[in-house]
């Protein structure tokens, strides 16, 4: 992806294409501290600079098992808050 263009503008093109996948699942940013670009930008950097820091012929492997972690990740932190908001559900009407 940096082959023909500078750090600055892979990092851009790779913001741009998650900013693209976030329309179908999009992040719910309410209550943290933090500024989506910034974080987008970071995580992209970290993405270039990880992946380049492989041998080109571990890279494929490398991003499919990165994925892989990540949704693996996403997936579990999602369980989580279903199962804390079933508890509140359940103490809140408890309560009632």
């Amino acid at each position: 992806m940096t082959d023909n263009i500078t750090k600055t503008e892979a990092v851009g093109k790779l913001v741009s294409l998650a900013k693209e996948v976030e329309i179908k699942d999009p992040i719910d940013w309410t209550g943290l501290n933090l500024q989506e670009d910034t974080v987008y930008e970071m995580m992209a950097e970290n993405v270039i600079n990880q992946i380049y820091g492989v041998p080109e012929t571990h890279r494929e492997t490398v991003s499919l098992a990165t994925m892989t972690k990540l949704l693996v990740e996403n997936f579990s932190m999602n369980m989580k808050i279903q199962m804390l908001e079933k508890e509140k559900n359940a103490a809140s009407t408890d309560r009632s």
